[in-house]
């Protein structure tokens, strides 16, 4: 269950919900949990939750010429413009807070491969929970 609750909490932080793992992930961490089912649950938790970012971007375009979308032509357009110019390869980020959750749906509107959408979010995303896991191993045993 614990393995679970932690999938879902990683899956909703990565959508544009608000949410945080970080910290449960270091808590059942500290409990003794298994480090690698820990960082397989999150990762995953939180690679999925990114792709339906991804998702929602590529069906938001259908709806950029109604009166209620919720952004304007140029903020679409300015987004766009920061994203090419740094190519997909900012999709290794996608786990920075704050910036990461639009990265992933700017992505869906820019409609990235599916493929190299998901290999590099997870590789990102599964990098920063093994530096987590790793400080906390550090912190735990001494």
């Amino acid at each position: 269950m614990a393995y679970l609750s932690l999938f879902i909490s990683a899956f909703t932080a990565a959508t544009l919900l608000p949410g945080s793992s970080e910290m449960l992930l270091l808590a059942l961490q500290h409990q003794g949990y298994a480090w690698l089912w820990l960082w397989l649950a999150a990762t995953s938790g939180n690679t999925l939750g990114s792709c339906v970012n991804w998702w929602l971007g590529r069906e938001l375009n259908r709806f950029q010429h109604q009166r209620w979308f919720p952004f304007t032509s140029k903020q679409m357009a300015k987004g766009s413009e920061r994203f090419q110019r740094y190519g997909s390869w900012s999709l290794l980020l996608s786990w920075l807070p704050i910036v990461g959750d639009p990265l992933t749906l700017i992505a869906g509107v820019l409609r990235v491969r599916f493929g190299l959408f998901f290999l590099l979010v997870a590789l990102g995303k599964g990098l920063r929970y093994a530096v987590l896991l790793g400080i906390g191993a550090a912190v735990f045993s001494g």
